[in-house]
């Protein structure tokens, strides 16, 4: 199973979302993802065995217990790249409140997580919704301006659990499905 750890938006912010992505649609380049499935991701696992899920589960709960988080609002805006508006790889969508708890969020969970053998992150953790990633350089000065030029914000969201989510890797795209929910107290 290939797993990672997300707060999921909620649908209703499924159409701001998509609305966003149509400000991209001039800039050439670019595969954008769909918005009907759009999460920020606390921590990509990878390939993980069905018999590790249990344990797995359970360092997600000690995780949020860890982080001591209660249930927060997220204010999702702002746009930005990875890793530079140089050299594009992803267009995201941003966090304007609610950094911190998913900071936090993220530090327990990458804490339990490596101590169990997974792959520690190689890089800061920056909290975004991905909108899209480029896989030519087409549209990089159009995709440069957007994000220099425009602070849009999409919307607020409640946050009350984190999710361990399979990503199944089909020809139409990724399907993401909730393996487990451990709820934020």
């Amino acid at each position: 199973m290939r797993l990672f750890v997300s707060v999921d938006l909620p649908d209703d912010l499924a159409a701001p979302i998509a609305d966003l992505q149509d400000g991209f649609a001039d800039a050439g380049g670019l595969n954008f993802t769909d918005a009907e499935q759009a999460h920020l991701t606390l921590k990509f696992l990878g390939d993980v065995g069905e018999d590790r899920l249990p344990t797995l589960e359970r360092e997600l709960e000690a995780a949020v217990d860890d982080a001591s988080v209660e249930p927060f609002t997220v204010r999702y805006g702002g746009l930005g790249v990875f890793p530079s508006l140089e050299y594009i790889s992803v267009v995201w969508l941003g966090v304007e409140q609610g950094a911190d708890e998913l900071t936090r969020l993220h530090e327990a969970i990458e804490s339990r997580t490596t101590a169990m053998g997974f792959e520690a992150e190689a890089h800061e953790f920056t909290p975004h919704v991905t909108l899209a990633r480029m896989e030519h350089a087409g549209g990089k000065a159009r995709v440069q301006e957007l994000v220099r030029e425009r602070d849009p914000t999409v919307g607020e969201a409640t946050v009350e659990a984190i999710h361990l989510t399979e990503s199944t890797l089909t020809d139409a795209g990724p399907i993401y499905s909730s393996v487990a929910t451990v709820p934020l107290e």
